[in-house]
């Protein structure tokens, strides 16, 4: 029996709309669907591209008048804290971790919603409902666990209390933070920032390079804190480059530079096997 090969992921690009991260700017993405037996193979390949995942969809940002976006990760055997994060890590030694499969339940969603409230109340996804955050945390067509952060109970009897919850996918060359939300009265202890260090440490254990932590955008003080961890290197011009010094840090290419997207569906590198060996890729459509 003959068998083909599985088909090439076909592309899609949104249609511009408010970027929430820089005044004045339009956020555009190109994204394809996560499914199918090449999905594992997928996922890895992309995030090493620069590509996030959200549900059973793989992106990133190709805005028309901005570079600024940068997919971000920490070189786990180069990594050093800093002052601040050891003082962040003794803080929040007292909390208890547990890596599970990605189930929702009623206290996860009683943390989100405490913590966007407090947060990101203007922030897309203020509105999500019980049902909305069920499906960001459960459907996952890869490895995924959720990890999360527990303190003793004050009494014997109670359940030890929820903290912090982070999604995370684990690539074949790292482990990739998807979302994580926490206590807002954390905040002062820097829970968010341990939340990370944490996971560098998982990845040591598991003897995993990077840790992947989203998109680091210069300029944006909600992306700001991406930049206070050493050993980190961003995606820029198809290649992953170190950042040794956020503040010198070259700025991204001049919009005028950006890659028309026919040029970056070409370059973009997909799983062995897929009909994309032929040049199959199929055309991009605006959604």
């Amino acid at each position: 029996m003959r068998h083909s090969p599985p088909p090439a992921p076909q592309f899609y690009v949104t249609t511009p709309q408010a970027c929430p991260y820089l005044d004045n700017k339009m956020e555009r993405k190109l994204f394809t669907a996560l499914q199918g037996e090449l999905a594992t193979e997928l996922s890895d390949s992309l995030s090493k591209q620069g590509f996030r995942r959200s549900q059973n969809v793989l992106y990133r940002p190709t805005c028309v008048d901005c570079s600024a976006c940068m997919s971000a990760r920490i070189r786990v055997k180069d990594f050093v804290p800093s002052k601040s994060q050891k003082r962040a890590i003794k803080k929040n030694n007292y909390l208890k971790r547990s890596a599970t499969s990605p189930w929702a339940t009623e206290a996860q969603y009683e943390l989100f919603r405490n913590y966007l409230d407090a947060r990101h109340a203007d922030g897309g996804m203020a509105d999500m409902d019980v049902f909305e955050f069920a499906a960001m945390i459960e459907e996952t067509p890869i490895r995924t666990r959720l990890v999360e952060y527990y303190a003793a109970a004050d009494d014997d009897d109670d359940d030890p209390e929820l903290s912090a919850t982070c999604l995370t996918d684990v690539l074949d060359d790292g482990l990739s933070m998807v979302y994580s939300f926490y206590k807002p009265e954390l905040t002062k202890d820097s829970l968010g920032t341990y939340i990370i260090l944490d996971h560098i440490e998982i990845a040591r254990e598991a003897g995993l390079p990077y840790v992947y932590l989203g998109y680091w955008v210069p300029g944006s003080p909600k992306m700001g804190y991406k930049a206070r961890f050493s050993a980190l290197e961003v995606y820029k011009n198809d290649a992953w480059v170190n950042v040794d010094n956020p503040d010198t840090f070259e700025e991204p290419q001049a919009p005028d530079e950006n890659e028309p997207i026919a040029q970056q569906l070409t370059n973009i590198r997909l799983p062995r096997g897929s009909m994309a060996d032929t040049g199959n890729s199929g055309p991009v459509t605006e959604v």
